[in-house]
């Protein structure tokens, strides 16, 4: 079989600056790593692969150091990892960005399994999984915490819910967004990262992709961010000691002010 991982590079703190002009992550020189959650759809691969053979290939849309991601993918045991990277992919949105890696997709052989993390966390959208399936028209199982049956033609997964779980059984080939719950990521080997050193990572260009050039990018993307700003400070705040007895009026009466002002 042959599993397909689609994986991000994400900062790698939180703190990280915006550009006032395109209101897009401004990423050149901040410390980046693998989107976490992909980390379990990498894991996931790999147990699927040892578990009924085949190969695992490793995606990645970005800059030309994504493929610091896709070595790092390699080291854990994926099989081949390949760069989506143009500058005509700049300011892509959720939507941009799960067509150019479906039409990514398209031009791999006999794709059966096609996983991805929940989310990413830089933008916790958990659209472009779910974007993917839909442009290559594709079933998909969303939240999998366990994959209990998997056979040519085949897959049953168990999807998380908030009040317990569902299992869903679907035809291949289907994409997966995998929650953390599913397994616990394996660290490199010295032998993976030797051979991550060594791998040769192809790097695939919107032509190469025959992109439809009115869906990529900024100007492509649907979804306009107008404006990006940080909060103002909140202002302080009052403290009110003594016992219940003696506060909780005070309290009541702080509230009636604010509220009669407030109606006011």
């Amino acid at each position: 079989m042959h599993f397909v991982v689609c994986i991000k590079q994400v900062p790698e703190k939180t703190d990280v600056k915006i550009n006032p002009e395109t209101n897009t992550l401004i990423r050149e020189g901040v410390e980046s790593i693998v989107n976490p959650f992909d980390t379990y759809a990498i894991e996931e691969a790999l147990r699927l692969k040892e578990r009924v053979g085949g190969t695992v290939t490793a995606i990645s849309m970005g800059p030309p150091q994504a493929e610091a991601v896709l070595r790092e993918a390699i080291s854990m045991g994926v099989d081949t990892g390949i760069l989506i990277s143009d500058r005509a992919f700049a300011g892509s949105d959720t939507w941009a960005t799960s067509y150019t890696l479906s039409q990514a997709i398209k031009k791999l052989d006999d794709v059966d399994v096609i996983l991805c993390g929940k989310q990413a966390s830089d933008g916790d959208t958990a659209q472009v999984g779910p974007g993917i399936a839909t442009h290559l028209d594709l079933p998909q199982i969303t939240y999998v915490r366990k994959i209990e049956e998997i056979e040519a033609g085949r897959i049953v997964g168990e999807r998380l819910l908030e009040t317990g779980y569902e299992v869903i059984e679907s035809s291949l080939p289907c994409l997966l967004t995998v929650v953390k719950e599913i397994n616990e990521p394996r660290l490199p080997s010295l032998k993976g990262k030797m051979a991550a050193r060594k791998a040769e990572i192809a790097t695939w260009t919107a032509a190469q992709l025959d992109c439809d050039p009115a869906k990529l990018g900024l100007d492509g993307s649907p979804t306009k961010v107008v404006k990006i700003f940080t909060p103002p400070p909140r202002g302080g705040g009052e403290m009110l000691t003594g016992d219940a007895d003696e506060v909780v009026p005070q309290l009541i009466e702080k509230l009636k002010a604010i509220v009669v002002g407030g109606a006011a």
